[in-house]
């Protein structure tokens, strides 16, 4: 009997699942070395076909370069991998003596992770380090445009898998993704913990579940160049950052935000580095295929090259262009120059002081990417602390291009392509993702005489307590509680069995 897709789908889910949590259960008898060991034979494979798979993706959706897309892979294989390597994830985590409480990490079992079309290999990538360095077993649901190249890629890693010994099945993909049967996915009781990265609709069907989920909402990062900021520099770092992979990475500029007393000189800046900057009636032009009549955004647009883009828009840009550039003064969410934009495409605002700048970005930030993204260009300490106090952002980046500064490859930050977004975004976390997010902490805990004590005798409890007559309940008599200076082990534990059946009664 011939089944449609969706059937097909339905029933792929539950199976893939299903084999999951026994390769799930396996893993979970392995130590810390041998998911180390298991993990590291997959960056090395994914590391060595990076270039492959990178010119794969583009092939298949249109979006990016195959350069650059290359280097993210490396981000989400061998870079990933030096960064928690050395994380101890299961096990004995932390043991302390004094408290005598124990921690012990385990893996949350199935996680099933859906993967997107601007950056579909890394974020297989990435996604199988961190889920293999935590303990857990992975199913990938891949975007339909880039089944093929996420397809080749987890083809790589199970490789790596079976040749280093690892359980059968600990990795495994969607191989007919569709909207029946991603929801079944989502949905299965088996699953541990969902991974979402991709559109708003796929982010918001994962957290709706009733599985656990952490998911990353969209970006929107204004960039602030302050007057005291190198503006060459500035300029430079963001038409870098703007144009790295076409601008497919969420956390990257998409307004630039300047004081008039440094306009001409940012404006002269950003022409030197290849920038068009568009008139009026341009402008129009590109506003009308920036996003599709029912307000999202436009999939022809992203990952274009500038000249790409001006050619949709029917405008005639000069040989070598790198970024379209907008002057804007309305920030308002109907205009499509004030929400993301996954190409190289740049809102441009003036504002008369940073104050009023501040007030701006909270604006843009208000339209779309609350919690996930901005950066400033400063060399003002007080006005990046005072932007780092006020902005509703998980990531205030400094100096730096925003795209590779959020993914963490030119900051500090965790190498990641799941960056949380926080409450402010929706999101239940507002870290870039690692494998402690991955796992849970079991805590042994101990009887510790002297917190007991240390608790349940302090002054205002021994009123409150009397007040409330549980002493003489618990005991079967009358006490001036109020006069006792010390009690014994069984009064301490009379008081607080009085204390647990009293509210097992409410």
């Amino acid at each position: 009997m011939d089944f449609d897709n969706d059937l097909r789908s339905i029933q792929e889910a539950r199976d893939l699942v299903a084999r999951a949590k026994i390769a799930a259960a396996q893993y979970a008898a392995c130590d810390q070395a041998q998911a180390d060991r298991f993990a590291e034979a997959v960056a090395r494979a994914c590391a060595s076909e990076a270039a492959r798979l990178a010119k794969m993706a583009v092939e298949e959706t249109g979006y990016g370069n195959a350069r650059d897309k290359t280097l993210k892979n490396i981000l989400g294989s061998s870079v990933t991998w030096d960064y928690i390597k050395n994380m101890k994830t299961l096990g004995v985590l932390r043991e302390d003596r004094d408290s005598g409480v124990t921690e012990i990490g385990v893996g949350v079992g199935v996680i099933v992770a859906l993967i997107p079309s601007t950056n579909p290999t890394s974020t297989t990538m990435y996604k199988a380090l961190i889920a293999l360095k935590s303990g857990n077993a992975v199913v990938f649901s891949p975007h339909p445009g880039a089944r093929g190249c996420i397809e080749a890629t987890v083809r790589v890693i199970r490789e790596a898998l079976g040749s280093a010994g690892a359980p059968a099945n600990l990795v495994d993909c969607v191989g007919t993704p569709t909207e029946a049967g991603a929801d079944a996915l989502l949905r299965h009781r088996g699953v541990g913990l969902i991974l979402a990265t991709g559109g708003e609709a796929m982010v918001r069907a994962a957290y709706s579940s009733g599985n656990p989920a952490l998911g990353v909402g969209a970006g929107n990062a204004p960039a602030y160049i302050e007057k005291s900021a190198d503006v060459a520099a500035a300029a430079r770092r963001i038409v870098e950052s703007k144009t790295f992979d076409n601008g497919t990475i969420c956390a990257s500029e998409q307004s630039i935000v300047t004081e008039r007393g440094i306009e001409d000189k940012v404006l002269d800046e950003l022409v030197a580095q290849g920038a068009y900057m568009l008139n009026a009636q341009e402008s129009a032009r590109l506003a009308a295929v920036l996003r599709r009549p029912n307000g999202s955004m436009n999939p022809q647009m992203v990952g274009k090259t500038a000249a790409e883009c001006a050619r949709l828009a029917g405008i005639s840009a000069p040989d070598g262009v790198s970024v379209l550039v907008s002057r804007q003064t309305d920030a308002a969410p109907d205009n499509p120059y004030a929400r993301e934009k996954l190409c190289p495409v740049l809102a441009f605002y003036v504002r008369d002081g940073w104050q009023s700048a501040c007030e701006l970005c909270i604006d843009l930030l208000a339209n779309e990417g609350a919690g996930h993204t901005m950066a400033i260009h400063s060399e003002n300490e007080s006005v990046i602390r005072e932007f780092a106090m006020k902005k509703p952002v998980s990531r205030l980046l400094v100096n730096t291009p925003a795209a590779l500064g959020g993914v963490g490859a030119t900051t500090g930050l965790a190498p990641a392509f799941t960056l949380g977004c926080g409450a402010a975004g929706g999101s239940a976390t507002s870290d870039n993702l690692t494998p402690l997010h991955l796992i849970n902490i079991r805590r042994l805990a101990r009887h510790n005489e002297a917190v007991a004590e240390s608790r349940l005798r302090r002054r205002a409890l021994r009123e409150d307590i009397q007040e409330a007559g549980i002493f003489a309940t618990a005991r079967g008599q009358a006490a001036d509680f109020g006069a006792r200076r010390e009690f014994s082990r069984d009064d301490v534990e009379a008081i607080a069995w009085e204390v647990l059946r009293r509210m097992g009664r409410q």
